[in-house]
């Protein structure tokens, strides 16, 4: 077995306590706020379908009170308004 020096210890050291501080930073700073607002269309089509025959419910609740998402009113034909 060879012997480490003292520097040579403390650069080890050293490098993994930076490295602990980074990861630790960037997960604790890393989920702050979403990236998209959650009342912005998720796609084109979803904006056209607002502004042309107003938004689709996103949740309704099942029988147990429990929301899930509005499937059958988001993809029922839309209605024939002029």
């Amino acid at each position: 077995m060879t012997c480490m020096s003292s520097a040579s210890a403390r650069r080890i050291m050293l490098t993994f306590l930076t490295t602990g501080l980074a990861a630790v930073s960037l997960t604790a700073t890393g989920c702050t706020k979403p990236l998209f607002p959650e009342s912005a269309p998720r796609t084109q089509f979803e904006k056209f379908d607002s502004m042309r025959t107003g938004a689709a419910p996103k949740d309704e609740p099942d029988v147990f009170g429990t929301p899930q998402p509005a499937l059958r009113a988001r993809l029922a034909p839309k209605s024939a308004e002029s």
